[in-house]
């Protein structure tokens, strides 16, 4: 079984930083794109930053200049550097990942159980 688990989140005031970090563990052969959602209380879990097996990133127009994603290929980990904080970015923030399974090398669609970013004005 693979999962993903993050860190990270808190409470911030408006212009703060934050980074949010997610490892995936169990038996994995190689993770194909990562990347991080958001999902706001009443609204839709929305893409915020991915990043892919290359190292090809792609950003919500929302936090382009902002956020940065990265990932650390060794350890399984994707991180986002988050600055200049608004509180229009208070979300709940979710990892993904493609994971493929070893030794079986099937695919798998993970998620992470999410992590709170509160910023405050």
């Amino acid at each position: 079984q693979v999962q993903l688990k993050e860190s990270g989140g808190g409470l911030v005031q408006a212009g703060g930083s934050l980074r949010l970090s997610c490892a995936a563990s169990g038996s994995i052969s190689h993770i194909n794109d990562m990347g991080w959602y958001r999902q706001a209380p009443g609204k839709q879990r929305d893409l915020v930053a991915s990043i892919t097996s290359r190292g090809n990133t792609n950003y919500a127009d929302s936090v382009k200049g902002r956020f940065t994603i990265s990932r650390d290929y060794a350890k399984n980990t994707v991180f986002l550097q988050m600055n200049s904080l608004k509180p229009e970015d208070t979300a709940v923030y979710f990892c993904h990942a493609q994971i493929i399974l070893f030794p079986s090398y099937v695919e798998t669609s993970t998620w992470g159980q999410g992590t709170q970013v509160t910023v405050s004005s």
